[in-house]
């Protein structure tokens, strides 16, 4: 496998990896004109068909939904000659689009563009000869100017680039009912020190008859199980779980192992047939007092006019204070798309000032940009800007950024078997150092 650029451990770093459910297999190879091939330097260019775009996303519903809604929009006034035509499959994380697109991808009938997690998710596309080199758009579009150099270097393979990111959001945030706490004798304006502590106050509301903390399906398992690393090893252990200088098999692992299965025990037993917008009901509901979930979750409490501060907090993971556990959408230009021009056209929207604004403000997320004004987003939002300039970054497992497909999908698969009851936290252990192995080899 390639290995992108890195930045030298002790700098703030972005490790972005895959998490998904399939490994891509080689399609055969189909001749297109790439980015700058017989264009004239604007999206729609000679030989460039821009009369539409398909996009394939996962945002097909709820926040996910109304932030591609506002995109579009923008990409409308941008663009009001090529016809948007949304290909979006719901289901969270992307698990339902990643394998409709595994099979058109196969089959040599690409969508136009499709969403896919920056980092080493893409690996795997790009090994496979599935998408197109677009460095030339971000000279084109101006982006080596506004994008931050930690971000261009993580998007670098073998001196390419090939997606352009959207936003940037933080997988390692706790979302708090006050109430709850409020109910059971915790005071909700000060955030547990550690993982420990955090663990004290679940048992009292598990005591009381409440779900400490709801949880979703397979995918939201495993982003739960990688902050719950992330507390316990820290940043740089953290890291080395990646580059094989974290022993999976250690004690530490198993410590924090052990401490996960307490948690998993603690949650609710529905939990394998919830996406991640139920889970998180519990807890906007009063059913729960604590949720970990990605920041797009803020954009669920706008649509049910919920203040922060009043109906719900929000925290690093205990912990993890000061780390920023890092992921982020982009798109790509696929080998063989039927209107490249209209590809072009649609990732100058999206990385555009007025699209990232647009849509950032809706789903949750800050913008990959660093020329938008921070006062022009809400509170959550801005606060994450401000930790993103200045927290140690670590990448997320569960959405692409700490290994390649394969180790992400068994992991997955270890850790849904072990929150079924199949598996005891020994197995899942040696699970976990099975499906890693590769990363120290």
């Amino acid at each position: 496998m390639k290995r992108r650029t890195t930045m030298s451990r002790g700098s703030t770093m972005l490790a972005l990896v895959a998490a998904g459910s399939l490994v891509l297999t080689a399609c055969g190879g189909t001749d297109t004109a790439g980015p700058g091939d017989g264009a004239s330097g604007t999206a729609g260019g000679d030989g460039e068909d821009a009369s539409q775009v398909q996009v394939m996303t996962w945002w097909a519903q709820g926040s996910e939904k109304a932030g591609l809604e506002a995109l579009v929009e923008v990409f409308k006034e941008q663009h009001p000659d090529t016809e948007f035509v949304n290909a979006a499959l719901a289901g969270g994380g992307g698990s339902q689009a990643k394998q409709k697109l595994q099979a058109d991808l196969q089959a040599q009938n690409p969508p136009d563009t499709f969403q896919a997690h920056a980092g080493a998710e893409l690996q795997d596309y790009i090994d496979a000869g599935q998408i197109e080199d677009v460095s030339d758009l971000y000279d084109e579009f101006g982006l080596t100017d506004v994008f931050p150099e930690t971000l261009m270097k993580q998007l670098t393979v073998d001196d390419k680039i090939y997606s352009i990111p959207s936003n940037v959001h933080r997988s390692n945030v706790t979302w708090v009912n006050p109430a709850v706490l409020e109910e059971v004798g915790i005071d909700p304006a000060t955030p547990p020190a550690d993982l420990d502590a955090w663990m004290a106050d679940m048992k009292k509301v598990a005591d009381a008859g409440k779900i400490p903390l709801s949880l979703g399906m397979d995918w939201t398992q495993t982003q739960l199980l990688e902050n719950i690393l992330l507390s316990e090893l820290g940043a740089e252990a953290y890291d080395g779980l990646w580059d094989g200088t974290t022993d999976w098999g250690g004690k530490e692992v198993n410590s924090a192992l052990t401490k996960f299965g307490q948690i998993v025990e603690w949650s609710n037993k529905d939990r394998d047939g919830l996406d991640w917008e139920p889970a998180l009901q519990l807890v906007m509901e009063g059913s729960a007092a604590y949720n970990v979930m990605g920041d797009w979750a803020v954009a669920a409490y706008d649509a049910q006019d919920m203040a922060a501060g009043e109906d719900f907090l929000y925290w690093p993971v205990p912990g993890t204070d000061g780390v920023f556990n890092y992921l982020a959408d982009s798109f790509t230009l696929p080998v063989g798309a039927p209107h490249p021009g209209g590809t072009k056209a649609w990732l100058e929207t999206i990385s555009s000032a007025e699209g990232q604004l647009a849509f950032n403000t809706v789903k949750g997320s800050i913008p990959a940009r660093t020329d938008i004004d921070a006062a022009k987003f809400p509170e959550y939002q801005q606060s994450a800007m401000k930790d993103f300039s200045s927290d140690t970054i670590v990448g997320s497992l569960a959405h692409g950024a700490a290994a390649p497909i394969a180790v992400s999908t068994a992991v997955n698969q270890a850790v849904v078997k072990f929150s079924q009851g199949a598996s005891d936290v020994d197995t899942l252990q040696q699970e976990l150092v099975a499906a890693t192995k590769s990363l120290s080899e």
